[in-house]
């Protein structure tokens, strides 16, 4: 019967019969539409290494991989993939301003449309500029 966060097991949604499985119990939570299992990270120190990455993310589930920025708009930044969706939710909400070298992390859930609204908006930016050396 239904997968996660769909109806289905005993009690219906939200139910859980009582048997005390906690990992089942935890599948029946409705998440929000914008919960997945990739988070973007800001505000990283310029100077963290993988290893702590991993160390800090790692302590709420397995992780996929995680991609640092290394540009200079990306500094400070970085995707973490986990494997499972719960995973990711339990770190945004153990993690959103952690302080980390005295910088506080903020943790967001990867959105591409948004991704993909800042790339736009940065290559029309780009052509604007082109266009005004061209003609000014």
């Amino acid at each position: 019967p239904g997968g996660p966060g769909g109806p289905g097991g005993p009690g219906g949604p939200g139910g859980g019969g009582g048997e005390g499985n906690q990992a089942y119990g935890r599948r029946n939570v409705r998440l929000a539409p914008e919960v997945n299992r990739i988070l973007y990270v800001r505000n990283l120190p310029y100077k963290i290494s993988a290893d702590e990455l991993y160390d800090i993310f790692g302590k709420y589930g397995s992780l996929r991989q995680i991609r640092r920025g290394n540009g200079p708009e990306t500094r400070g930044t970085c995707f973490v993939v986990y494997d499972d969706i719960y995973d990711a939710k339990n770190a945004m909400d153990h993690l959103s301003g952690f302080n980390v070298a005295g910088r506080y992390l903020v943790l967001l859930y990867y959105n591409p449309q948004k991704m993909q609204a800042k790339v736009d908006a940065k290559s029309k930016r780009d052509q604007i500029e082109a266009l005004k050396k061209k003609f000014l």
